[in-house]
């Protein structure tokens, strides 16, 4: 009678643990079940395969992205989906055919790759300063008033930046007996008209209004320096030669274009920023140059 009751313990024991393995395993079945759609899924929509062009594999995610970027371009009709997945894949094949060529390993190829790298670079690097420039009425009449347009007039000898000792010389000369000699008898045009070298002599050095980033820096600093239309300046050199300036006209910010205005201080603002970031890049260079070589 023991025994049986033994037995019948176990027997009662290994059925227990029977079921409950039995339903473990159903748990466990049901929790792999229930997972498995949820990685298939992920797993399809990473690679959801549209096109094929040899080894190259156009994902739909890929193509969605594509697709809203070219309504970018279309404002009056939307292109289809079927023409924007057909001018990828002519683009692929452009691409593929380029490489076969060997067109990537092309030395101006390449350089124009590093072109747009290099406005890629600025573009990731600058993009969220530079979308930060604000230019208002108040900071584009501050600039102005401190940098106008202006016009001059100008008595011009050419003179290169790496002429011969001979050649700066003569070219002295030439200048200074017209500064000492017909400009003190006659007037700035006549004698400009006369004796000036250049485009704007027949117009009596009259070069009309500019901006700053139109002149050279030391023409327009010399000319702004006179302060007073009609002040004549004494010899200036630029890049191109020797000049003889008259101011004669300083435009008021009244009568100038503010949206030119505005345009100007943003591009100078934008010139800062990239500098500093040139700066930067210098900083962290090592750079020689060897500018005795440097011939204008």
């Amino acid at each position: 009678m023991e025994k049986f009751q033994k037995k019948t313990e176990n027997l009662s024991f290994f059925s227990g643990l029977r079921k409950k393995m039995k339903a473990r395993s159903h748990d466990l079945t049901s929790f792999f079940l229930f997972l498995a759609p949820v990685f298939f899924a992920t797993r399809a929509e990473a690679v959801t395969e549209l096109a094929r062009i040899n080894e190259r594999i156009i994902t739909l995610e890929e193509f969605n992205s594509k697709y809203q970027d070219n309504l970018r371009f279309f404002q009056m009709k939307q292109p289809s989906r079927r023409k924007v997945l057909d001018d990828l894949i002519k683009r692929e094949l452009g691409v593929q055919e380029a490489k076969r060529q060997g067109l990537d390993k092309d030395p101006e190829i390449q350089a124009r790759i590093n072109t747009v790298l290099y406005h890629a670079l600025l573009e990731k690097a600058l993009n969220k300063e530079l979308s930060s420039i604000q230019v208002s009425e108040a900071d584009a009449k501050e600039f102005y008033l401190r940098y106008p347009v202006i016009r001059t007039s100008h008595i011009f000898v050419g003179l290169k930046k790496d002429a011969s000792a001979d050649a700066v010389k003569a070219a002295y000369k030439k200048i200074k007996l017209i500064e000492q000699g017909p400009l003190k008898k006659f007037s700035f045009s006549e004698v400009a008209q006369k004796f000036s070298e250049g485009p704007a002599a027949p117009m009596g050095g009259d070069v009309d209004y500019q901006s700053s980033d139109k002149l050279d820096p030391y023409y327009y600093e010399a000319a702004l320096n006179l302060k007073v239309p009609g002040a004549i300046s004494g010899i200036v050199r630029t890049p191109f030669g020797l000049h003889i300036i008259q101011l004669t006209g300083i435009r008021p910010w009244e009568q100038t274009d503010h949206a030119e205005a505005k345009r100007r201080l943003f591009e100078h603002r934008r010139t800062e920023v990239l500098e500093k970031y040139m700066a930067q890049l210098h900083a962290k260079s090592r750079i020689a140059v060897r500018f005795d070589l440097l011939k204008d």
